[in-house]
């Protein structure tokens, strides 16, 4: 009987799905990161100049 629940237990099932699809948003995430780091602080920079914050 206890094996018969355990064989049609879907809980892990659906915990692995979402570690993977947070796993896949992480990695997308910090690939953005990296390919555009350079112009979003060109873009900070920017603004900072036009504020006059300097820096």
């Amino acid at each position: 009987m206890y094996n018969a629940r355990l064989l049609t237990s879907e809980d892990g099932q659906g915990l692995t799905e979402y570690a993977l699809i947070i796993a896949l948003v992480a990695i997308v995430a910090v690939g953005a990161l990296t390919l555009l780091g350079g112009q979003i602080d060109a873009i900070f920079c920017q603004i900072k100049e036009d504020l006059n914050l300097g820096g």
